[in-house]
């Protein structure tokens, strides 16, 4: 980590004790890290700030976590397995040492439940809002990585556990709907990476992606990926609140379940590897000749795609 000399007695207190032998005690401004023999790298980054991606009230721990998973969430789409991150921290003056100690034990939860360790990054400060970067590093062997590519006209559409939960699950932080058991809340704030399913599907599905920014906004990711359409039946998506308006529950985001295509005569290999992943899978459409577009359609066929299809960060 790049750090001026108040900085160091921090790092040394609350990060040094994350970092592996590759991280050199976070001490020198890079890592050294060997990849594994004969793997390829799989390298991805996402970023959280205050406000837009996590309650500011919300606990310290399960705002690390939160952060490590959704990059973890990016591997899964992949196929990868981790291998370590780095992580740049934008510090407001509000920012205190307890503060730092639950965000810390957070990360320290996840890195022993998902087997990696910090390499290095950055702190410094900010006058705006809290502001948190890591970039993931992973490895699959060569050429069995899952893209967003792939989906050819007439393959499964397909997606994992619930989705609407992270929507759900934000709403019921904030108080707006009940909640008894919290575990709403907890979908929203403690994402699950899909990492045993994104391994059993390589070789399987012919495209992946997590669901971050809504079920509708991600699949026309594949579809854009793939020079295809697709069609999402409403009454196929798997929800936990049948009550919810579906057009919430499929552009809401922040479900980070994954998303593939994978062909007909492969979907009871595609089922089996949900229970060998111990995760659900469900078929909630298909892939379509047309121009690169998803369409939401009711029970009756008859379209109801909403005008906006999820969250756009531009």
């Amino acid at each position: 980590m790049q750090v001026s000399a108040p900085e160091f007695s921090m790092i040394a207190r609350h990060f040094r004790p994350l970092a592996g032998p590759e991280g050199l005690d976070l001490l020198d401004d890079a890592a050294l890290l060997t990849p594994p023999p004969g793997a390829q790298l799989v390298l991805a980054a996402d970023a959280m700030v205050a406000g837009v991606h996590f309650l500011p009230d919300d606990p310290p721990e399960t705002i690390g976590r939160k952060l490590l998973r959704v990059n973890l969430s990016d591997l899964a789409a992949m196929g990868a397995t981790p291998l370590g991150y780095l992580m740049t921290i934008a510090l407001t003056p509000e920012t205190d040492d307890s503060w730092l100690a639950g965000f810390v034990a957070g990360l320290a939860e996840d890195q022993a439940e998902f087997g990696l360790r910090v390499l290095g990054g950055d702190t410094v400060s900010t006058p705006g809002q809290l502001t948190l970067s890591l970039t993931i590093l992973g490895q699959v062997p060569p050429g069995a990585a899952l893209t967003r590519a792939g989906a050819r006209p007439g393959d499964d559409l397909w997606v994992s556990g619930r989705i609407g939960d992270g929507w759900l699950g934000l709403r019921a932080a904030r108080g707006e709907i009940p909640d008894p058991d919290g575990a709403l809340a907890r979908r929203y704030r403690l994402p699950e990476p899909r990492l045993a399913l994104g391994l059993a599907l390589r070789g399987l599905a012919r495209a992946a992606m997590d669901v971050s920014d809504g079920l509708l906004q991600d699949a026309s990711h594949l579809c854009r990926a793939g020079d295809c359409a697709a069609v999402v039946e409403a009454a196929l998506v798997p929800v936990s609140d049948a009550t919810a308006p579906v057009t919430a529950l499929v552009t809401g985001g922040d479900d980070y379940e994954l998303l593939f295509a994978a062909a007909p005569e492969d979907r009871q290999a595609v089922l089996e590897a949900g229970l060998a992943a111990r995760t659900p899978v469900t078929r909630i459409g298909r892939f379509t000749q047309g121009p690169a577009r998803v369409n939401l359609t009711d029970q009756m066929g008859a379209d109801i795609t909403p005008a906006k299809l999820g969250w756009s960060h531009l």
